[in-house]
């Protein structure tokens, strides 16, 4: 066997070459043993040796993007649903706002009823006094009519 003439791409790579070398070795006769070139095989695991750190180094830099990824994912849901506690506050207060001011707004027409109703009375007061005092001068000028009247029609009953 020949040392590999071009070198394979990662770890994966390695470990095929690790495997076709193995395959392809010439077996033992009556073994399940194969001769395989120890050069070849000791330059495939250097080279192993020599990708693996770089392996590991992407897959440690893949789980710490995962890894912000997720804790800017978690800080934008954190971020939302506070806003949403906010809205909902905000909204409840803004209910409560229209609450009261519908309850203030009853209150006034209530009292603005209670004001006109009194009013109303007081005025039908007044009238109902003004209207006696007219009925106490009409008497009294009905009197003087009626006296004046008699006199009159005594001395149109003399004059005949």
């Amino acid at each position: 066997m020949s040392e590999p003439t071009t070198r394979p791409e990662g770890l994966t790579g390695v470990l095929d070459a690790i495997e076709q070398a193995v395959s392809a070795a010439r077996s033992m006769p009556m073994s399940s043993s194969v001769l395989v070139s120890r050069a070849e095989l000791l330059d495939l695991v250097a080279q192993a040796r020599d990708v693996l750190p770089t392996q590991l180094s992407q897959a440690d830099e893949v789980l710490a993007e995962a890894d912000s990824a997720r804790s800017s994912a978690r800080a934008e849901a954190d971020a939302i649903v506070a806003a949403a506690r906010e809205e909902q506050a905000r909204l409840v207060d803004a209910e409560e706002v229209v609450v009261a001011a519908r309850e203030k707004a009853a209150q006034v027409v209530a009292e603005a009823h209670e004001t006109a109703e009194g009013l109303r009375r007081d005025a039908d007061d007044y009238c109902d006094r003004r209207l006696a005092d007219f009925e106490i001068d009409l008497g009294k000028v009905l009197a003087q009519v009626q006296a004046g009247r008699a006199k009159l029609a005594g001395r149109l009953g003399d004059a005949s």
